[in-house]
């Protein structure tokens, strides 16, 4: 697996929610024997604090907080969607959010077209789940396919989920949006969607494994070429910080917390001790990078 270095592609001079300046966009590239993958950028998110910190005493949050250069009220994760290039395939992993969610985000096809892939070029889509930022790029203003030549998938329980009429009474007020647009872009998709179980291959050479507890149905996938292999994670692991260093404490963010830390430990150990490079929808540096022990609890370390 050859890492290069990361790729400035272009920056964008508007004004993202709350005045903050938007995000570069950015794309970090590896070969994996024949394949070529690369992080896209789709923006970033706003978001307060206490919508991944929960109820977690900031006694014992700030420390680890302000090691990273997070002291205010309000978080920026960035959004980092993962591309596969192989052969005739041209694979997403998530859509990215669109232009419905979140002023500073909805990047991806801007990013996308300056690596000179445009949208109809896309053959798959793969989702790890039905979040917003993840699911709701599929359809533009119009409400039209954005990758209308794509192939579809996600694992079926996370669908079955998401367009279950109940999930909107049982997801949560703060949530209850959610629901709504996941049911409608799925809707959407029917015509052209397929469904996989956790241990199924999905397409050659992309494995589903289960990490739920960020959604009831979250999916990673282990992209594999001969030895080498990324682990593309999600959400599963959510920001690098916390949930490295306390890898067992809740996540505001996770819907169901406690399977959340469980799948969050058994991924960071395996990934720790398999050596494994990741990807991670919200890391930094374009979210590739490694897993290494550090004491009792880990670390990112960025391939950039």
């Amino acid at each position: 697996m050859t890492p290069t270095r990361r790729q400035v592609l272009c920056g964008l001079g508007a004004t993202a929610l709350f005045g903050a300046p938007r995000m570069t966009l950015a794309a970090d590239q590896i070969t994996l024997g024949q394949a070529k993958i690369t992080t896209v950028s789709d923006g970033h998110l706003v978001l307060p604090k206490d919508f991944l910190l929960g109820d977690l005493p900031a006694v014992e949050t700030a420390p680890i907080l302000e090691k990273y250069g997070i002291t205010g009220d309000v978080m920026h994760p960035p959004c980092n969607v993962t591309l596969l290039q192989d052969g005739d395939r041209t694979i997403l992993f998530d859509a990215g959010s669109g232009s419905g969610f979140m002023p500073s985000a909805g990047d991806l096809v801007d990013t996308l077209a300056a690596l000179d892939v445009a949208p109809d070029d896309v053959t798959h889509v793969v989702f790890t789940h039905g979040h917003p930022d993840h699911l709701w790029g599929v359809l533009d203003d119009f409400d039209d396919l954005v990758f209308a030549n794509a192939s579809y998938m996600i694992g079926q329980r996370e669908w079955d989920y998401w367009t279950d009429p109940d999930t909107v009474n049982t997801i949560g007020e703060e949530r209850a949006s959610f629901a709504v647009g996941a049911a409608r872009r799925l809707a959407a998709l029917k015509d052209q969607v397929s469904f996989f179980s956790d241990g199924q291959e999905v397409l050659s050479g992309v494995m589903a494994h289960a990490t739920f507890g960020h959604t009831p149905g979250h999916m990673s996938f282990e992209i594999r070429q001969g030895s080498d292999s990324v682990m593309v994670v999600g959400d599963a692991i959510g920001n690098g910080h916390l949930a490295f260093e306390r890898p067992d404490w809740a996540s505001g963010s996770d819907q169901d917390a406690e399977t959340g830390i469980k799948t969050r430990q058994r991924l960071l150990d395996q990934l720790a001790q398999d050596k494994m490079a990741m990807i991670g929808f919200h890391l930094p540096d374009g979210g590739l990078g490694r897993v290494e022990r550090n004491g009792d609890s880990y670390r990112f370390v960025s391939e950039v």
